[in-house]
């Protein structure tokens, strides 16, 4: 099966990107949405994760991999949270603001434009690529 792309939300005062990369993995638990909790439960081992600061910053700033598969949250005593394991891969050359992502049309389908509360959501390989390019 092939690898899908993911973009995962975090307050950075909560858990930024530097912390993961200090860290070298984490749990990436605590997701209540239903339809956030839907896409982590998709969520397959090397599959690639755009890590976004929310809060004051709003943009795209490095690049996270599932170490596994998602598998039933251990703290959840109803048995229906997920949660997954992940590991940096590298910090974007240059953040990628929201403000520049919804000033390109080209991204009006993008989930993070359509459904700005989503914590958890599937990036198409077109919408990975440009944002990689548009990181520089």
């Amino acid at each position: 099966m092939a690898l899908m792309n993911w973009l995962f939300k975090e307050e950075p005062s909560n858990y930024s990107f530097d912390a993961l990369v200090k860290d070298k993995s984490t749990v990436w638990s605590g997701v209540k949405n239903p339809v956030a909790q839907r896409n982590l439960h998709a969520v397959k081992k090397g599959d690639r994760i755009f890590y976004y600061h929310t809060g004051d910053e709003k943009q795209i700033v490095g690049v996270a991999k599932a170490l596994g598969d998602a598998y039933p949250d251990p703290d959840d005593a109803a048995g229906k949270a997920h949660v997954v394991d992940i590991g940096p891969v590298r910090k974007l050359a240059r953040p990628v603001t929201l403000k520049e992502i919804k000033a390109d049309a080209w991204f009006k389908d993008f989930d993070l434009v359509r459904i700005s509360r989503l914590s958890v959501m599937p990036v198409s390989d077109a919408q990975w690529a440009r944002i990689e390019k548009m990181s520089g």
